[in-house]
């Protein structure tokens, strides 16, 4: 099959994820368009179409992915409806970029690893940090051996009770496990694992368990989990989805025998602060999937390798599912 000159987007699910983070950035990256969105309830939808002025629109997924003049789909709904959509979007012959978690759990993400394989259909997992510029920075580093041999990663992750987010209902499926698997951890942790898989390798043993602290949660709140990496490197993190407002936290820290370095996930800046007093400061693009999208683009047209394919993503998943059902 040729490869097209052009990439024309589909969007399945214009929900928040795409207002900033994503959906713009499909306009933005050369060689790239955003045609149509799809999203059943027709009021938002019409909405979302009018104010980021995308041509098309549907409420159906059969009606976007049918679309004879859309030849990549970017699926952006919740977890439960990646797996079911990815699979027609491949059986119609159009590559698929998909949200993380990939699927509710590593079936669903073997499924789709065994139909993209079978068809040749290229498959690329939302997984932005690896193109982001501090998380470039951080492999550079490491690289470089200003750290000296890596001996361990800590990671802490803690935000407030879920009803102390204030969630508007729209948003509460993220603690659904029928639609999030294992709620905010399973939102979260993706970015953080595949980051850790991305930097050191193959995990070589892994393992963890989680519980539920608050009565009212219906997924795992408080997760702790552990790698081993090749080269003796340890690896551990804790999760706690139930914790005091005033104890948010966002760390990790890489560990070396000449130095550490300690940086922070998520926001729309990112610190590194080395042991040795050195400190960078990094303002993340506005649309901060769009240099993932660039590279998603490139691979679609046939220039490049998969920026994060659905083995790396399926390891991900397989470590994050170890951690909470072990």
């Amino acid at each position: 099959m040729l490869a097209p000159e052009k990439i024309v987007w589909g969007i399945i699910g214009c929900g928040d994820v795409t207002e900033v983070k994503s959906g713009p950035a499909f306009n933005k990256v050369a060689n790239s368009e955003l045609l149509a969105v799809m999203r059943r309830d027709e009021v938002l939808l019409a909405d979302y179409a009018q104010r980021h002025q995308v041509p098309r629109q549907y409420s159906n997924v059969e009606d976007l992915i049918a679309d004879p003049a859309i030849n990549a789909i970017y699926i952006a709904t919740p977890p439960k409806f990646h797996e079911p959509y990815a699979l027609k979007a491949m059986s119609a012959g159009k590559p698929v970029y998909v949200e993380k978690p990939v699927a509710l759990d590593v079936a669903g993400v073997k499924r789709m690893q065994s139909f993209s394989l079978q068809t040749g259909i290229k498959l690329s997992i939302a997984h932005y940090r690896r193109a982001l510029p501090m998380f470039i920075e951080i492999n550079r580093i490491i690289e470089t051996g200003l750290l000296g041999n890596i001996k361990m990663v800590t990671l802490q992750y803690f935000e407030p009770a879920i009803d102390e987010l204030n969630l508007t209902p729209k948003d509460r499926w993220r603690i659904d496990p029928s639609l999030a698997g294992a709620g905010l951890f399973f939102d979260i942790a993706p970015h953080q694992i595949d980051s850790m898989i991305h930097l050191f390798g193959k995990p070589v043993k892994y393992g963890g368990n989680s519980f539920t602290q608050l009565e009212t949660n219906q997924v795992e709140d408080t997760v702790h989990g552990w790698i081993n990496f090749e080269q003796n490197i340890l690896f551990t993190g804790t999760w706690g989805f139930a914790m005091p407002a005033n104890l948010k936290r966002d760390q990790c820290e890489i560990i070396g025998d000449k130095a550490s370095l300690t940086f922070n996930f998520f926001g729309s800046e990112g610190v590194l602060k080395m042991s040795t007093g050195d400190i960078q400061k990094f303002v993340h693009p506005i649309h901060i999937q769009q240099p993932m999208i660039e590279q998603v683009v490139q691979y679609f047209l046939g220039n490049t390798k998969n920026p994060c394919s659905i083995d790396d993503a399926l390891m991900s998943l397989t470590v994050m599912q170890n951690f909470v059902y072990q």
